[in-house]
C-alpha cells in the first residue's frame, strides 16, 4: 500500500479507464482495485498480473500511467521491436502518453510478474489502445 501511495504521490493521483472495459490478451489478468473520478479525470488503481511468456500486447495510453513491479520482471518492447528496458521486482515504471509512445510489456521469466497501476484519464477513455506490432517484429 505504501508503493501504491508513494506512486500516486509521483504521479499526482491514481487512475486507470472507467470505460467500457476491454478484454485482457491470454494469460493477462487485471484487477480493479480502486475506481474514482474528481473533476473529469478518471484515477485507477489496477494489479495486473502476466503468466510466464505472456505479454500485454502491443498498445499504447492515451492518459498517464505509473506502475510497480511488485513480483518477477517485465521486459519492455518498443514501437521498434526493441527491448529498451527490464524491469525487475521493485522497479516503479512510467509511461509515456499518446500514440508516439506504442509498447508491449513481457513476461520472459519463470514466475509471474505482477504490476500495481495507476492510470490518470480524461473521464471514459480507454485505459489502452490496441495497434498491431511493429512489422517484421515476432513478439507478440
Amino acid at each position: 500500500m505504501k508503493k501504491l501511495a508513494v506512486m500516486a504521490a509521483a504521479g499526482a493521483a491514481a487512475g486507470l479507464l472507467a470505460a467500457p472495459a476491454v478484454a485482457a490478451p491470454p494469460g493477462v489478468d487485471v484487477e480493479t482495485l480502486s475506481t474514482n473520478t474528481v473533476d473529469g479525470v478518471d484515477y485507477i488503481v489496477s494489479r495486473i498480473t502476466v503468466a510466464p511468456g505472456a505479454g500485454t500486447g502491443w498498445h499504447y495510453h492515451p492518459g498517464e500511467v505509473f506502475g510497480f513491479i511488485s513480483a518477477g520482471a517485465m521486459t519492455h518492447y518498443e514501437s521498434d521491436c526493441a527491448v529498451d528496458a527490464v524491469y525487475p521486482t521493485g522497479a516503479p515504471v512510467k509511461e509515456g502518453v499518446g500514440s508516439g509512445f506504442v509498447h508491449n510489456g513481457r513476461n520472459e521469466g519463470p514466475t509471474p510478474l505482477v504490476m500495481e497501476v495507476v492510470y490518470i484519464n480524461p473521464v471514459g477513455t480507454p485505459l489502452s489502445v490496441e495497434v498491431p506490432g511493429p512489422a517484421g517484429c515476432t513478439v507478440s
